[in-house]
C-alpha cells in the first residue's frame, strides 16, 4: 500500500496521475480491511490506503477526481453502517469517481448496511460500480464463522474483483447504470450494544489500546480506565493487547452467544453485486 499525503490545511491531496486507485476502510479489528487486500489485489497499480480506523485521521478531509476508483469498507454493526465511520465517509469529496463498496458481517446478516453505504457514498458524489458483503469471523463471539474469509471465500472474492475489474476497463455505459443493493428504509434502528471491554489485572498500562481506539475512549494517562459512552464495542483494544489484559464481562458475552447461537451457527455464504 502506498502512503498517502496531506496539505497543510489537512486536506488529502490526490494523485496527479491517471487512473488513481484508493481503498478506504474502517476496520477495527482487521477483518473488512483483509477482504479489501483481496479484492484491490486485482490491480497491477498501487493502491493508496486511507485508514479511517485511525482516530487521527477524524477531521481529515478527502477529495477524489472522476479518474479515481475507490473501495469503501466498513463492519456491519447491528446491520448498519458505523456512525463513526459515516462521519468520516460525510468528509469526503467524490466528484464523480467510481466506488465499490464493501461490508464484513459476523455471519448474522447485514440487513441495511450495504444500502446505506451505498447512499452515503453516491450523498458525497461517488458512483457505486460494485458492491460486496463479505462473511468474516465474528469480532466478538469468535465461535461464529471461525476462520473466514477461509480459502473457498478467498478464491470467491478473487474472482469476483478480476471480474469487477473487467468491467470497471470495460466502461460500457457504466456511468449510466444504477446498481440495484438489498436493504430498505428507513433504515433499521441501531443504538449499539452493553458489551464494552475492559482492562484486568493483567494491564501493564503500556498505552497501545488509547493509541489506536478509534473513538478516543480510552484513557491515555490510565488505559485501564474506559469511557462507556465513547465506546463503540469495537473490539480493537481487546485485538491489539499484547498481554491479553482486555476483555468483556464473561456472563455477558455467554448470554449473547446463547441469543445469537441460532441466527448465526449456520454458514452464510458472501454475496457479490456488479453493474
Amino acid at each position: 500500500m502506498q502512503t498517502c499525503y496531506y496539505g497543510s490545511n489537512g486536506r488529502f491531496l490526490a494523485g496527479r496521475r491517471e487512473n488513481m486507485r484508493y481503498m478506504v476502510s474502517f476496520s477495527p479489528t482487521g477483518s473488512t480491511k483483509k477482504v479489501m487486500e483481496i479484492l484491490t489485489g486485482v490491480w497491477d497499480q498501487e493502491v493508496q490506503e486511507i485508514d479511517l480506523t485511525d482516530y487521527q485521521n477524524e477531521k481529515k478531509e478527502y477529495e477524489f477526481r472522476q479518474e479515481d476508483l475507490v473501495y469503501m469498507g466498513v463492519p456491519s454493526y447491528g446491520g448498519r453502517v458505523p456512525a463513526t465511520a459515516t462521519e468520516r465517509l460525510n468528509r469526503m469529496k467524490g466528484n464523480g469517481a467510481l466506488a465499490v463498496v464493501v461490508v464484513s458481517f459476523g455471519n448474522r446478516a447485514y440487513e441495511d448496511t450495504l444500502l446505506e453505504l451505498k447512499q452515503t457514498a453516491e450523498n458525497n458524489g461517488f458512483h457505486v460500480v460494485g458492491a460486496v458483503a463479505a462473511v468474516t469471523e465474528h469480532n466478538i463471539m469468535h465461535q461464529f464463522a471461525t476462520g473466514r474469509p477461509d480459502e473457498a471465500d478467498q478464491k470467491e472474492l478473487l474472482e469476483y474483483g478480476n471480474k469487477l475489474k473487467e468491467r470497471i476497463l470495460s466502461d460500457s455505459g457504466i456511468r449510466d447504470m444504477d446498481l440495484k443493493l438489498p436493504g430498505n428504509e428507513p433504515y433499521k434502528d441501531y443504538h449499539g450494544i452493553p458489551l464494552k471491554p475492559h482492562a484486568d489485572k493483567e494491564c501493564i498500562k503500556c498505552g497501545l489500546c488509547a493509541k489506536l481506539c478509534p473513538v478516543g475512549a480510552i484513557s491515555a494517562e490510565d488505559p485501564s480506565l474506559t469511557d462507556d459512552k465513547k465506546c463503540i464495542s469495537c473490539m480493537r483494544c481487546i485485538s491489539v493487547c499484547p498481554e491479553g489484559a482486555r476483555g468483556l464481562n464473561k456472563l455477558m458475552l455467554a448470554g449473547s452467544v446463547q441469543m445469537l447461537k441460532k441466527a448465526c451457527s449456520e454458514p452464510k455464504k458472501n454475496e457479490c453485486y456488479i453493474l
